[in-house]
């Protein structure tokens, strides 16, 4: 980042203490270098996040996965339809790699395991504020294999299939199990929205029941088993 160039930052943990330790380190950063970041705001749920973005359009985005009341992957995808013009930086304690892929894929600009802020925030910070894509070398390595793996088979099935965005989000939390009430919570639509998507899916998968449309959809690579 440029000298003297502030970036405003939202902090976003469902955890208070966890977030009074982020302020402690974004000040450490102020002290002893020219990143000068001012901690606009912080929040612990997506009502909250999008609620303080529409008011204040922080540069960036310090976005945990684990929220109250949903996740940060939902979080995502409600910036993205607000059309959020600043950066996400996802800090979070999943290491697995379908977690970071779905971070990435959703739209976050980088992520940072949690027990790895201490060496790897700075750098991160001030990698994807220059619009550039942060990863450490042991996730990156990860993430494209994984990208390779899942990426190509399920982009080519829901083409295919012309399953629309919405569909694919209803469909993932249908394969976690999800009831119509949970889904139409994390995807914040009504029940009908979601009966009326499940329609379509079952349509265009060919099935007649949930169990038939997540079994269809892992074998045809939609989904992870």
């Amino acid at each position: 980042m440029g000298e003297n160039q502030k970036l405003s930052v939202l902090l976003v943990d469902d955890e208070e203490r966890f977030r009074q330790g982020l302020r402690t380190l974004l000040n450490f950063y102020n002290i002893n270098s020219s990143l000068l970041i001012e901690v606009a705001g912080d929040a612990d749920s997506v009502e909250q996040v999008l609620k303080f973005t529409a008011q204040n359009s922080p540069d960036l985005i310090l976005l945990d996965l684990q929220l109250s009341g949903s996740d940060g992957i939902t979080a995502l995808a409600r910036l993205k339809e607000i059309s959020y013009a600043g950066k996400v930086l996802v800090l979070s304690a999943h290491q697995e790699d379908e977690w970071i892929f779905r971070a990435m894929q959703g739209g976050a600009a980088g992520y940072v395991f949690k027990n790895r802020l201490a060496t790897q925030l700075y750098e991160a910070i001030d990698t994807v504020t220059r619009s550039e894509i942060y990863l450490p070398a042991e996730v990156a390595s990860r993430f494209f294999r994984f990208f390779q793996a899942y990426s190509d088979s399920s982009v080519r099935a829901c083409h295919q299939l012309h399953l629309t965005e919405r569909e694919q989000e209803v469909l993932h939390w249908l394969t976690q199990g999800a009831s119509n009430e949970e889904i139409a919570k994390h995807l914040y639509v009504t029940i009908a929205t979601v009966k009326a998507h499940l329609t379509s899916i079952f349509d265009k998968l060919k099935v007649t029941s949930r169990a038939q449309a997540i079994v269809a959809a892992i074998k045809l690579g939609l989904v992870k088993a």
